[in-house]
């Protein structure tokens, strides 16, 4: 644990985790929520409040006797657990709780003052205020709840635990959502406008440039009408400061919507708190007890779905962020390529911008390798990369050779290790690798004879994971280079492996190969037919095997007649 938090502090630093969460929404509304007056002489008027929790807020917030929480932190427990239980009105919540967590801000042992509380269970007020109407309620109480968390000793119970990850994961899927739901809305609009331009021109092929040229100028001004670029600062910032350049937040199109009057029911709620819900999970999930509770609720698998979306680099930083602190669990670093997360990671590698992004992924391709147990997973991880062309992308930064050092070394120690694992792979493990990444390309060993003459059967092997890999590509998959590949394949099994067509049948391959002749791409209706061809071809090698047999079979029969005669 002393390990895994020293290793945070030396990648980002908590001063440099603070100042992004300074810049996110949640900061911006409390710093206004701070500026309001609460009447507290009127609550205990309407008896709402006790004297004494009157007297203690007064003198705390009022008079400024900013040390009366250790001065007196039975007191300060229960006055604050009893207002955020019986205070209704949310303003008054909201400033409550802002209240609250500067006293933890200010001394983390002031934890202690809530943990140790003889109020009963302490998660119980704050938890339930995740259920309120009001944003900016759930959102900071999702914050005091992190840090009652993870700055003392004494781990979370295991049923608020559980409530508690399963809420920030919910509020992630959220954010998905919308994503996803914008992104149809974007989709279906450019497709309405092709059709329709497609109408306009029906028969006059010169102008089909012109009908791609402006249904892509519609997606752009679809976007531009529905989503803004609004850089945020809420602190002076030096245009020389490295710092501030490298951490300062963003917010891009997908982070702040302008209206949400599209949105269907369930998805209208704003998804600007994104980056407190990933604060909280970059604070949670540096306790190794807590990591394996994450991934019980599905978190890891949503994670992986938000960071294969379109999110701005702050939320990707965030996210990755969390993965690369699970990884330092040798058993999760093992898991993390069953959700698929190398490709996904290479793909934000290649794209990434930013150096705090790119720093970030290499530092999980790292421990993707040092922290398993198993060696053999290690390899795998390797190849893994190789197949998703990390390589090309670690010889780009080394060109580039970036004045951080953390960056290079991880740049040197991920070439040495995955230039190693290239030469002791085998043509097998290359295909292997490549087909369980998904991303199938017409490298040399599909149309390599000898490699199928030699590995058909391989194939077979681990319960024919292969195969079953290949048959979901058929049915999942819409690029359309992996599905030609994939027909391609599966006629090469067949012809090369005697009883290829009948494991092809069982797996349903048969029946996607068919569905893809119809495919609206020639080269996937070109490999589908030839597989086809190959499948129908086995069974007419089969029939005439069998009819040649049959007639063997009557001659010598008829000779041994004829000689008993």
């Amino acid at each position: 644990m002393a390990n895994i938090e020293e290793n945070v502090s030396k990648l980002i630093g908590d001063e440099k985790i603070d100042m992004i969460a300074a810049t996110s929404v949640l900061q911006i509304r409390a710093s206004e929520i701070r500026q309001s007056q609460i009447n507290w002489q009127s609550y205990l008027q309407s008896q709402m409040i006790t004297q004494r929790d009157h007297d203690f807020i007064v003198n705390l917030d009022q008079r400024g006797q900013k040390d009366l929480p250790d001065r007196n932190p039975e007191g300060c427990a229960d006055v604050f657990l009893n207002l955020v239980a019986h205070i209704s009105k949310d303003n008054t919540i909201q400033y409550v709780l802002v209240l609250i967590d500067d006293i933890l801000s200010e001394d983390k042992s002031r934890v202690k003052i809530f943990r140790n509380a003889r109020h009963g269970n302490v998660w119980q007020p704050f938890l339930s205020l995740l259920n309120r109407q009001d944003e900016f309620v759930q959102h900071m109480s999702s914050r005091i709840i992190a840090k009652l968390a993870c700055w003392h000793p004494q781990l979370m119970e295991k049923s608020d635990l559980h409530h508690y990850l399963s809420w920030l994961k919910d509020e992630l899927k959220m954010n998905l959502c919308v994503i996803v739901y914008v992104m149809m809305k974007i989709e279906s609009m450019a497709e309405r406008s092709a059709v329709t331009l497609r109408g306009l021109f029906s028969g006059k092929a010169e102008k089909v440039s012109a009908e791609l040229e402006h249904a892509e100028q519609v997606m752009l001004e679809h976007e531009k009408q529905n989503f803004s670029d609004k850089p945020t600062k809420t602190h002076k910032e030096k245009d020389d400061s490295k710092d501030s350049e490298k951490y300062k937040s963003l917010y891009s199109s997908f982070d702040v919507l302008k209206s949400h009057e599209d949105l269907p029911d369930g998805l209208v709620k704003n998804n600007d708190y994104i980056q407190s819900v990933a604060r909280c999970l970059q604070m949670m999930l540096r306790v190794d007890e807590y990591r394996f509770a994450f991934l019980s609720v599905d978190g890891i698998s949503t994670l992986l779905s938000i960071l294969a979306s379109r999110v701005n680099f702050q939320v990707q930083y965030q996210l990755v962020f969390c993965l690369w602190v699970l990884t330092f669990n040798p058993l999760l670093a093992e898991k993390m390529n069953k959700f698929n997360a190398i490709p996904i990671l290479a793909d934000i590698l290649s794209d990434s911008v930013k150096e705090k992004v790119t720093r970030i992924v290499l530092a999980v391709f790292r421990n993707l390798i040092e922290k398993p147990e198993d060696q053999q997973v290690a390899k795998e991880h390797c190849i893994a990369m190789v197949q998703c062309k990390v390589l090309k992308q670690l010889s780009i930064l080394e060109q580039k050779r970036s004045d951080d050092e953390d960056i290079m070394n991880d740049v040197d120690f991920l070439n040495e290790r995955l230039q190693a694992s290239v030469q002791d792979l085998s043509s097998f493990d290359q295909y292997a690798t490549e087909v369980k990444s998904g991303r199938l390309e017409w490298s040399p060993v599909h149309k390599s004879a000898k490699f199928w003459r030699e590995n058909a059967a391989r194939l077979n092997e681990r319960g024919q994971e292969l195969l079953r890999t290949l048959v979901h590509l058929l049915e999942k998959s819409r690029d359309p280079v992996v599905l030609a590949v994939a027909c391609y394949d599966v006629g090469e099994y067949v012809r090369h492996y005697p009883r290829g067509k009948h494991i092809i049948e069982q797996l349903g391959g048969k029946q996607r190969v068919m569905y893809l002749l119809s495919h609206e791409d020639p080269n996937v209706r070109y490999e589908a037919l030839l597989a086809v061809q190959k499948l129908m071809v086995h069974n007419w090698e089969y029939l005439g095997k069998q009819l040649e047999k049959e007639q063997i079979d009557k001659q010598s029969g008829g000779t041994a007649v004829g000689a008993k005669a």
